[in-house]
This record gives structure tokens, sequence and C-alpha cells, in this order.
């Protein structure tokens, strides 16, 4: 009996825990729950901004002309040239001296570099020794069928007169054929030798390139020592005419009677933004791209603008009147849609779309037009914004942009 209670009461438990444990375990629950707490409220809204993405429509800041009442159509387009000139040397060899730097302009006649032709000289010496050498063969073979001839005659008045055999009259017949063939041969080949001379010889006028028409230098100008050759596929460089530079512009063939030959047009260059320019239609080009449905309008400009250059890109607006110069002066407007307007802190805010996030800009808004506001202070006009933002969208919130239903 003694030995059961002592097993039981070996196997009772001690519930005397000291006080010093039970409040470290009070602060060790309190450390739990407050990093618990950072974690929500730091950690976790920054998971959830990358995992869970909030949805958005965008549109976007515009940039109206002040004759927008007037215009039937827009296009996008490229500044071209009208006239170009793909210069290349006209024979090879290396580039003995440089006139011209890109960028520079030239006018029609002026040098702009020089082959060294001393091969093609030493050649064109050497075909005109070789006809020389052939003319004189020539002379000496005439000669000699000359003096063959006087035989010959010799030789068959003695056969007449039975004084010789005329077999030798015959024999000296025969080279005197042979001799004439000769020189004749000779001749055709000191004529072919003169020939190639003279044709050599006018190449070498092409080791001097000049300038076929007055325009500026475009593309890296060749360097003293570069090699010109005649299988390249590419020019060395070109010469544009900046006065033949027009804009071409894509317009949808279901909307090409809206740019008629004449018609008046408004052009902004994407390099020049704030800077509005009269334009004019110059020619439709007599083809359809087939796959975009488009026609290629060629507009020149009334004004003029620096700089000019090919390959930059405009906006055309084709109007139904022409702008006047008080209307000229006007600077275009950046609008903001009225849908992507709203209020953080009793401001006027946007939310800027960029890199899948947003970003909130202040604005400050003028008079409205059409769908928006006048942009008095704000995002420059094509910058991508949040269509009708959510009360939850925050700056720096990650986003996924939807197309509109």
């Amino acid at each position: 009996m003694s030995d059961l209670s002592a097993d039981l009461a070996a196997l009772r438990i001690d519930r005397s825990v000291p006080k010093k444990r039970s409040g470290r375990a009070l602060l060790f629950v309190l450390a739990v729950g407050g990093l618990g707490a950072v974690g929500y409220f730091a950690i976790l809204p920054s998971i959830e901004a990358r995992i869970f993405k909030a949805e958005v429509a965008v549109t976007e800041i515009a940039r109206v002309s002040p004759v927008q009442g007037a215009i039937d159509l827009t296009a996008t387009g490229y500044v071209v040239a009208g006239r170009v000139a793909k210069v290349n040397g006209n024979v090879a060899g290396r580039i003995l001296r440089v006139h011209v730097v890109e960028g520079q302009m030239v006018k029609a006649g002026d040098v702009l570099f020089q082959v060294d032709v001393a091969d093609q000289r030493a050649s064109a010496a050497t075909l005109a020794s070789r006809a020389t050498a052939a003319r004189a063969r020539v002379t000496a073979q005439q000669a000699q069928v000359a003096d063959l001839q006087r035989q010959y005659e010799r030789e068959k008045a003695l056969a007449d007169q039975g004084a010789s055999l005329k077999s030798q009259s015959d024999d000296l017949g025969g080279r005197i054929k042979l001799a004439a063939e000769t020189a004749k041969a000779t001749l055709a080949e000191a004529l072919a030798a003169e020939a190639d001379a003279r044709a050599l010889s006018s190449t070498l006028r092409h080791g001097t390139i000049s300038a076929p028409l007055d325009g500026v230098v475009v593309g890296r100008a060749p360097q003293v020592g570069d090699v010109v050759s005649l299988t390249a596929l590419t020019p060395l460089f070109e010469i544009v005419d900046l006065s033949s530079l027009v804009i071409e512009a894509d317009v949808p063939e279901a909307r090409l009677s809206l740019a008629k030959p004449g018609a008046p047009a408004e052009v902004v260059l994407d390099s020049l933004p704030d800077r509005r320019l009269r334009g004019e239609v110059k020619e439709i080009t007599p083809r359809v791209n087939r796959s975009k449905a488009t026609v290629v309008v060629k507009v020149k400009l009334i004004d003029t603008v620096s700089p000019l250059l090919p390959d930059m890109a405009a906006r055309v607006s084709f109007l139904s009147k022409a702008i006047d110069e008080e209307s000229l002066k006007q600077k275009p407007k950046a609008i903001v849609p009225a849908s992507a307007i709203v209020e953080r802190s009793g401001q006027k805010v946007v939310f800027v779309v960029e890199n899948g996030k947003v970003q909130l800009r202040p604005i400050k808004v003028g008079p409205p037009f059409q769908d928006g506001f006048e942009l008095v202070e704000g995002p420059p006009a094509g910058t991508r914004v949040v269509k009708t933002p959510q009360a939850s969208l925050t700056d720096g919130k990650a986003v996924k942009e939807i197309a509109e239903k």
C-alpha cells in the first residue's frame, strides 16, 4: 500500500509556478503581438500591393489645338525629303581629301571629296604605251607588206617572161596576204588599247566627287583613308535638299475625302510641341497601303521652322478653314479629362500611370473644355492617367490596366 501511495505522489503535477516565469511569458506574448501588428500595418500592405493589383482604366492628358473646331481629321506622319542625293564614289580607291563634314550646307558643284586614282592613272599610261607599241608594229608590218608587194610584182613580171619560176611569185603572193592580215590584227589590237586607255582616262575625272544639288550633308562624312568600293550597297552619305521637305501622313482610306489637295492644315512637330505651323496639302500619293488601309498624303509647310530634319515625327490636322494670324499665336492647350480628376486632402489630383504603378500628382485646372478642363499646372500632355480612380487608390500602388467596357 505504501508503494502505491508513493507512485501516485510521483505522478502529481506541481502547479506552483514562480511569478517571475509568468512575467516573462507575458512579455513574450506582448512582443509577438507587437511584431504581428507591425507586419499587419507595415509589411502586409506592401505584400498585398504586389500580389493584389488594382484594376484601372487609363486615359491621357490630351494636347488640343485652339482651332479644334475647324479640324476635320488628324493623322500622324514623318518629315520626308522630296529630293535626296545618295553620294558614293564613281571609282574605287582610297579617299585622299575630304572637303565636307556632317551637317554642312553645300551648293551644287561643290567638291565633296577626292579619291586617289594613282593606280588608274598608271593603268591608263600602260594601256597608252601598249597602244603606241601596237601602232609601231602596224607601221612595220605595213612596210613589210609594201616590200613584199614590190617583190611579188618583180617576180611575176619575170615569170611572165619565162625568166623566173611562177612558184616564186605565188609564194610571195601568199606572204603578202599573211603580212596584210597580221597588220590588220595588230591595228585592231592598237585600236582596242587606245579605247581602253581613253575609257580609263575618263574615269580619272571621277576621282573628284562634286555635289549634285544644293542641300545639307546627312550622315557621317567619309574620312581620309576610307576605301571607296563600287560594290557597296549603301551610299557613303546623303545630301538632302531641305527646301523639298514635306510631311507624309498616313490617312485612313475611308476618310481620304477630308484631305483634299490645296486644303489647309496644321502641323505640330513632336520636337516642338508648343509650336503650331501652317501647312497645305501638296499631293495625295496614288497608292493604297493594303495592310493598313491608308494613303500617304504629302503636306508642305507654309511657315518656316528650324531645325526641320528628315524623319522627325509630326501630327497633321486637316482643317476646314485656314488658320489666321491671331489664332496662330495661341499655343496648344493641355486638356485633362474630367473623369481623371479626384480630390485628396482638399486638392485636385490625378494618378499618373508609370511602370505598373500609380503616382499621385497635384494639378491646377482652368476653364472647362469639352469633356475635361484646361490644365494650368501639372503633368505634360501625353501623360497617361487613371480614369475614374477608386477611393482606395493610393500613391505608389501597383495597378493592372484594363480595357474600358
